[in-house]
Protein backbone atom coordinates (compact mmCIF):
# COMPACT_ATOMS: atom_id res chain seq x y z
CA UNK A 1 0.00 0.00 0.00
CA UNK A 2 0.99 3.57 -0.43
CA UNK A 3 3.18 4.40 2.53
CA UNK A 4 4.96 1.06 2.39
CA UNK A 5 8.07 0.96 0.25
CA UNK A 6 7.64 -0.75 -3.08
CA UNK A 7 9.88 -3.75 -3.25
CA UNK A 8 11.42 -5.65 -6.12
CA UNK A 9 14.83 -5.18 -7.71
CA UNK A 10 15.83 -2.23 -5.55
CA UNK A 11 14.21 -2.81 -2.16
CA UNK A 12 13.90 -5.55 0.43
CA UNK A 13 15.96 -8.55 -0.60
CA UNK A 14 16.15 -7.63 -4.30
CA UNK A 15 19.45 -7.96 -6.16
CA UNK A 16 19.88 -4.17 -6.44
CA UNK A 17 18.81 -3.43 -2.85
CA UNK A 18 21.07 -2.13 -0.11
CA UNK A 19 21.24 -5.53 1.57
CA UNK A 20 20.20 -8.41 -0.68
CA UNK A 21 19.53 -11.33 1.64
CA UNK A 22 17.73 -14.10 -0.18
CA UNK A 23 19.08 -16.33 -2.89
CA UNK A 24 22.56 -17.34 -3.93
CA UNK A 25 24.82 -16.20 -6.75
CA UNK A 26 27.86 -17.86 -8.25
CA UNK A 27 29.84 -14.61 -7.99
CA UNK A 28 30.37 -12.11 -5.13
CA UNK A 29 27.89 -9.37 -5.97
CA UNK A 30 29.23 -7.05 -3.25
CA UNK A 31 32.71 -7.17 -4.79
CA UNK A 32 31.67 -6.19 -8.30
CA UNK A 33 28.79 -3.74 -7.72
CA UNK A 34 28.85 -0.12 -6.51
CA UNK A 35 26.99 0.75 -3.32
CA UNK A 36 24.33 2.58 -5.33
CA UNK A 37 23.36 0.68 -8.47
CA UNK A 38 21.50 2.12 -11.45
CA UNK A 39 19.64 0.04 -14.04
CA UNK A 40 18.37 2.00 -17.08
CA UNK A 41 15.69 0.01 -18.86
CA UNK A 42 13.68 0.77 -22.03
CA UNK A 43 9.90 0.94 -21.53
CA UNK A 44 7.98 0.39 -24.76
CA UNK A 45 4.55 1.31 -23.35
CA UNK A 46 2.82 4.57 -24.15
CA UNK A 47 3.01 6.62 -20.94
CA UNK A 48 1.21 9.87 -20.19
CA UNK A 49 1.30 12.16 -17.15
CA UNK A 50 -1.69 14.52 -16.81
CA UNK A 51 -2.20 17.50 -14.49
CA UNK A 52 -5.50 19.43 -14.43
CA UNK A 53 -6.36 18.01 -17.83
CA UNK A 54 -3.03 19.00 -19.38
CA UNK A 55 -0.81 16.22 -20.71
CA UNK A 56 2.65 17.04 -19.39
CA UNK A 57 4.32 14.32 -21.41
CA UNK A 58 3.18 11.70 -23.89
CA UNK A 59 5.81 9.18 -24.88
CA UNK A 60 6.47 5.74 -26.28
CA UNK A 61 10.20 6.23 -25.65
CA UNK A 62 10.31 6.17 -21.87
CA UNK A 63 13.03 4.61 -19.75
CA UNK A 64 12.70 3.21 -16.25
CA UNK A 65 15.47 4.02 -13.82
CA UNK A 66 15.87 1.35 -11.15
CA UNK A 67 18.07 2.69 -8.35
CA UNK A 68 19.09 1.09 -5.08
CA UNK A 69 16.61 2.01 -2.29
CA UNK A 70 14.55 4.18 -4.66
CA UNK A 71 11.27 3.21 -6.32
CA UNK A 72 11.56 2.97 -10.13
CA UNK A 73 11.09 6.28 -11.92
CA UNK A 74 9.88 6.78 -15.47
CA UNK A 75 12.00 9.18 -17.51
CA UNK A 76 10.79 10.57 -20.85
CA UNK A 77 12.79 12.33 -23.56
CA UNK A 78 12.56 16.08 -23.01
CA UNK A 79 11.26 16.39 -26.59
CA UNK A 80 8.15 14.45 -25.51
CA UNK A 81 7.23 16.99 -22.81
CA UNK A 82 4.84 19.88 -23.37
CA UNK A 83 7.70 22.33 -23.49
CA UNK A 84 5.54 25.40 -24.24
CA UNK A 85 4.22 25.34 -20.65
CA UNK A 86 7.48 24.43 -18.91
CA UNK A 87 9.83 27.12 -17.61
CA UNK A 88 13.23 26.69 -16.00
CA UNK A 89 13.30 26.99 -12.22
CA UNK A 90 16.24 28.27 -10.14
CA UNK A 91 16.09 25.08 -8.04
CA UNK A 92 18.93 22.61 -8.37
CA UNK A 93 19.50 19.42 -6.38
CA UNK A 94 22.50 17.15 -6.11
CA UNK A 95 22.73 13.39 -6.23
CA UNK A 96 26.16 11.86 -5.54
CA UNK A 97 25.43 9.04 -7.99
CA UNK A 98 23.78 10.96 -10.83
CA UNK A 99 24.93 14.58 -10.62
CA UNK A 100 23.22 17.97 -10.39
CA UNK A 101 19.55 18.09 -11.39
CA UNK A 102 17.90 21.14 -12.92
CA UNK A 103 14.16 21.68 -12.53
CA UNK A 104 11.29 22.97 -14.64
CA UNK A 105 7.94 24.32 -13.46
CA UNK A 106 4.58 24.05 -15.20
CA UNK A 107 3.09 27.47 -15.92
CA UNK A 108 0.26 28.40 -18.26
CA UNK A 109 -3.41 27.74 -19.10
CA UNK A 110 -4.31 28.64 -15.52
CA UNK A 111 -2.01 25.95 -14.09
CA UNK A 112 1.06 26.49 -11.94
CA UNK A 113 3.10 23.63 -10.50
CA UNK A 114 6.51 24.54 -9.14
CA UNK A 115 9.48 22.28 -9.78
CA UNK A 116 7.46 19.58 -11.50
CA UNK A 117 10.21 18.11 -13.66
CA UNK A 118 13.83 17.29 -12.96
CA UNK A 119 16.52 16.59 -15.52
CA UNK A 120 20.27 16.01 -15.47
CA UNK A 121 21.72 18.33 -18.09
CA UNK A 122 25.28 17.30 -17.25
CA UNK A 123 25.04 13.94 -15.47
CA UNK A 124 28.02 12.14 -14.05
CA UNK A 125 29.89 9.97 -16.52
CA UNK A 126 28.56 6.82 -14.84
CA UNK A 127 24.99 8.04 -15.47
CA UNK A 128 25.51 9.66 -18.87
CA UNK A 129 22.42 7.87 -20.21
CA UNK A 130 20.23 10.35 -18.26
CA UNK A 131 21.15 13.26 -20.52
CA UNK A 132 18.17 14.45 -22.58
CA UNK A 133 15.56 12.83 -20.31
CA UNK A 134 13.34 14.22 -17.58
CA UNK A 135 11.13 12.82 -14.84
CA UNK A 136 8.17 14.26 -12.93
CA UNK A 137 7.46 14.15 -9.22
CA UNK A 138 4.72 11.48 -8.95
CA UNK A 139 2.80 13.18 -6.14
CA UNK A 140 2.28 16.22 -8.39
CA UNK A 141 0.60 14.19 -11.17
CA UNK A 142 -3.20 13.85 -11.21
CA UNK A 143 -3.50 10.98 -13.68
CA UNK A 144 -1.09 8.40 -15.06
CA UNK A 145 -2.08 6.56 -18.23
CA UNK A 146 -0.40 3.38 -19.48
CA UNK A 147 -1.70 3.03 -23.01
CA UNK A 148 -5.43 3.69 -22.28
CA UNK A 149 -5.45 2.32 -18.73
CA UNK A 150 -5.65 4.78 -15.86
CA UNK A 151 -3.19 3.74 -13.15
CA UNK A 152 -4.14 3.86 -9.47
CA UNK A 153 -1.56 5.69 -7.34
CA UNK A 154 1.87 5.56 -9.04
CA UNK A 155 3.18 3.69 -12.05
CA UNK A 156 3.75 0.01 -11.38
CA UNK A 157 7.14 -1.61 -11.07
CA UNK A 158 7.33 -4.34 -13.77
CA UNK A 159 9.32 -6.54 -11.36
CA UNK A 160 6.69 -6.38 -8.63
CA UNK A 161 4.20 -9.28 -8.53
CA UNK A 162 1.07 -10.07 -6.57
CA UNK A 163 -0.07 -13.70 -6.52
CA UNK A 164 -3.16 -14.84 -4.59
CA UNK A 165 -3.71 -18.51 -3.73
CA UNK A 166 -6.42 -20.26 -1.71
CA UNK A 167 -4.98 -22.28 1.17
CA UNK A 168 -6.05 -24.96 3.68
CA UNK A 169 -3.45 -23.84 6.25
CA UNK A 170 -4.97 -22.74 9.53
CA UNK A 171 -4.80 -18.98 10.12
CA UNK A 172 -5.76 -17.25 13.36
CA UNK A 173 -6.04 -13.53 14.15
CA UNK A 174 -6.14 -12.15 17.68
CA UNK A 175 -6.57 -8.63 19.04
CA UNK A 176 -5.22 -8.00 22.52
CA UNK A 177 -5.17 -11.75 23.00
CA UNK A 178 -8.79 -12.29 21.98
CA UNK A 179 -9.39 -14.52 18.96
CA UNK A 180 -11.28 -12.57 16.32
CA UNK A 181 -10.84 -14.77 13.24
CA UNK A 182 -10.01 -18.41 12.55
CA UNK A 183 -9.93 -19.93 9.08
CA UNK A 184 -8.82 -23.11 7.35
CA UNK A 185 -9.61 -21.53 3.97
CA UNK A 186 -7.76 -18.22 3.92
CA UNK A 187 -6.53 -16.48 0.81
CA UNK A 188 -2.77 -15.98 0.92
CA UNK A 189 -1.21 -13.04 -0.87
CA UNK A 190 2.39 -13.48 -2.01
CA UNK A 191 3.72 -10.07 -2.97
CA UNK A 192 7.24 -9.30 -4.07
CA UNK A 193 9.43 -8.54 -1.07
CA UNK A 194 6.50 -8.48 1.40
CA UNK A 195 5.87 -11.20 3.98
CA UNK A 196 2.95 -13.52 3.21
CA UNK A 197 -0.31 -11.72 3.95
CA UNK A 198 -3.37 -13.62 5.21
CA UNK A 199 -6.87 -12.61 4.07
CA UNK A 200 -9.78 -14.08 6.04
CA UNK A 201 -13.20 -14.84 4.50
CA UNK A 202 -15.87 -12.72 6.23
CA UNK A 203 -17.70 -15.87 7.32
CA UNK A 204 -14.66 -16.83 9.45
CA UNK A 205 -14.72 -13.67 11.57
CA UNK A 206 -15.58 -14.75 15.13
CA UNK A 207 -18.72 -12.63 15.43
CA UNK A 208 -20.16 -9.87 13.22
CA UNK A 209 -20.65 -7.64 16.26
CA UNK A 210 -16.87 -7.39 16.58
CA UNK A 211 -16.67 -5.38 13.37
CA UNK A 212 -17.77 -1.92 12.31
CA UNK A 213 -16.48 0.60 9.77
CA UNK A 214 -13.22 2.23 10.77
CA UNK A 215 -12.16 5.87 10.84
CA UNK A 216 -12.82 6.38 7.14
CA UNK A 217 -9.17 5.81 6.31
CA UNK A 218 -8.51 4.59 2.78
CA UNK A 219 -5.25 3.65 1.13
CA UNK A 220 -4.36 2.87 -2.47
CA UNK A 221 -2.00 0.30 -3.90
CA UNK A 222 -1.11 0.30 -7.58
CA UNK A 223 -1.06 -3.50 -7.50
CA UNK A 224 -4.18 -4.32 -5.45
CA UNK A 225 -6.50 -1.31 -5.54
CA UNK A 226 -8.15 0.88 -2.90
CA UNK A 227 -8.56 -0.48 0.63
CA UNK A 228 -11.12 0.53 3.25
CA UNK A 229 -10.52 -0.03 6.96
CA UNK A 230 -12.43 -1.67 9.80
CA UNK A 231 -12.59 -1.31 13.54
CA UNK A 232 -12.41 -4.77 15.10
CA UNK A 233 -12.96 -5.60 18.79
CA UNK A 234 -12.78 -1.90 19.56
CA UNK A 235 -9.42 -1.34 17.85
CA UNK A 236 -9.76 1.31 15.17
CA UNK A 237 -8.47 0.48 11.66
CA UNK A 238 -7.27 -2.96 12.80
CA UNK A 239 -8.06 -4.55 9.45
CA UNK A 240 -8.66 -3.63 5.83
CA UNK A 241 -10.46 -5.07 2.83
CA UNK A 242 -10.67 -4.45 -0.91
CA UNK A 243 -14.21 -4.05 -2.21
CA UNK A 244 -13.15 -3.66 -5.84
CA UNK A 245 -9.60 -5.02 -6.10
CA UNK A 246 -7.54 -4.85 -9.26
CA UNK A 247 -7.41 -8.03 -11.40
CA UNK A 248 -4.22 -9.39 -9.79
CA UNK A 249 -5.90 -9.34 -6.37
CA UNK A 250 -9.46 -10.20 -7.37
CA UNK A 251 -9.53 -13.31 -5.18
CA UNK A 252 -9.27 -11.25 -1.97
CA UNK A 253 -12.41 -9.26 -2.74
CA UNK A 254 -14.36 -8.77 0.48
CA UNK A 255 -11.79 -10.65 2.60
CA UNK A 256 -10.15 -9.09 5.66
CA UNK A 257 -6.46 -8.69 6.36
CA UNK A 258 -5.37 -7.66 9.85
CA UNK A 259 -2.74 -4.97 10.38
CA UNK A 260 0.11 -6.93 11.95
CA UNK A 261 2.04 -3.69 12.53
CA UNK A 262 -0.52 -2.71 15.16
CA UNK A 263 0.77 -3.70 18.61
CA UNK A 264 -2.61 -5.20 19.58
CA UNK A 265 -2.85 -7.41 16.50
CA UNK A 266 -1.31 -10.83 15.98
CA UNK A 267 -1.78 -13.20 13.05
CA UNK A 268 -0.46 -16.75 12.91
CA UNK A 269 -0.34 -19.02 9.88
CA UNK A 270 0.30 -22.74 10.09
CA UNK A 271 3.77 -23.61 8.82
CA UNK A 272 4.92 -19.99 8.62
Amino acid sequence: MVGEASVSLTFGSGPLSESPRRGDLNFPLADVSPKRQLFWQPDERRLRAIIAGVTVFDTTRARLLHETAVVPRAYAPLDDFLRDLLVWSPLTTHCPWKGDASHLSLSGEGIAVDNLVWTYEQPLASAAFLRGYGAVYPDKVDVWLVEEDRVIAELRDPYHRVDVHPSTRLAVATIEGEEVARSARPMLVFETGVRTRVYFPPIDIAHPSLMRPGSGKRTTCQYKGEASYWTVAGVEDAAWSYDLPLPDALRVQGHLSFDEKHPAVDVTLEGA
